[in-house]
């Protein structure tokens, strides 16, 4: 292993420029060249490389997104794309490969090391903190406590106006960000993926809440379930109260990292690199217990039952405590 390249791909999240600069830095250390492509999978395309050393990650720590940028890239999703991808890659005499990213960018890098024996590593960076095999992935720390800060200000109008909100939070797929946030922002619902809803339901126990003297209402919605507006336009014709709606969209994705991904990102990176060396390939790092794994390319996206299982934990406790 003498020279290696990373990239960043599919959305960006918090902590990329972290886990990029400890991936550069890293290889310096143990004598390693490092090159940086540029634009992801698209940039592997197109040959987009550029090399690096210590100094082109510095000050990067603490910023969001990717100095790397990202792309989601078509061609690479066919053979002849990968093919040219690989070119590049023995055109730079590249020996390992480390792949920043997500489920679907993980597996591109798992049908690159299929077709064509690249050394590949994965580092799980997304905020929907939707792989297999760690506990948390780079950004969903972030993205959350962003959200999180969102909704705190947002209360403050909810209560002085006695109104209901309807907050709609990223998550397509996934209910990380949606469950998490409503618990810890003291939501009084939450509807997210993987799960059934029933909104005549939800319009009786507000009504009954309001018989009780309970004036004002939070609730959280993934947006891959419903659309926060819709909610709230049935919501307010079923009860007949003041409803508002907020999309917090993409301010989710931005910002700086916050400590715990900052760490978490650090941490990864180092482990990418030393993973390379040892000769380890077609894997992903993980973090479960604190503890550093490297866990199968094919196994990271797969759906993790474990992590449903606790999402689910703690609807049913936000629930609890929204009485």
């Amino acid at each position: 292993m003498k020279r290696i390249a990373v990239l960043t791909s599919g959305g960006d999240a918090p902590g990329m420029n972290a886990c990029l600069r400890s991936v550069i830095r890293c290889a310096v250390y143990n004598k390693l060249e490092a090159y940086g492509v540029l634009y992801g999978y698209e940039g592997l395309i197109k040959g987009d490389f550029v090399k690096m050393n210590a100094r082109s990650v510095s000050n990067i720590l603490s910023k969001g997104g990717t100095i790397l940028k990202t792309a989601r890239s078509k061609s690479f999703r066919t053979k002849e794309g990968r093919i040219k991808a690989y070119k590049f890659l023995r055109k730079h005499k590249i020996d390992g490969l480390i792949v920043i990213g997500g489920n679907g960018s993980f597996r591109g890098a798992h049908e690159l090391y299929k077709e064509h024996g690249i050394n590949i590593i994965g580092v799980p960076g997304t905020i929907d903190n939707d792989v297999s095999g760690t506990d948390y992935t780079i950004g969903a720390s972030t993205a959350l406590n962003t959200a999180l800060g969102a909704i705190d200000k947002i209360r403050d109008t909810v209560t002085s106006m006695e109104r209901i909100y309807i907050i709609e939070v990223m998550g397509r797929k996934e209910p990380f960000i949606a469950i998490r946030v409503g618990l810890a922002g003291g939501a009084e619902d939450v509807l997210f993926p993987f799960t059934e809803y029933n909104i005549d339901d939800m319009c009786d126990d507000i009504k009954k809440g309001r018989a009780k003297g309970k004036v004002s209402w939070i609730i959280v919605v993934s947006e891959g379930v419903a659309k926060a507006p819709e909610v709230a336009d049935i919501i307010g014709r079923n009860t007949g109260y003041e409803v508002r709606s907020v999309v917090l969209g993409y301010i989710q994705r931005g910002g700086s990292p916050d400590a715990f991904d900052r760490i978490l990102a650090s941490r990864m990176g180092a482990a990418s690199v030393e993973a390379l060396i040892k000769g380890e390939t077609d894997k992903m790092v993980g973090i479960e217990s604190h503890q550093v794994r490297f866990i199968s390319m094919e196994r990271a996206f797969e759906t993790d039952d474990k992590k449903l299982k606790l999402e689910r934990e703690l609807y049913k406790l936000t629930r609890v405590l929204a009485i």
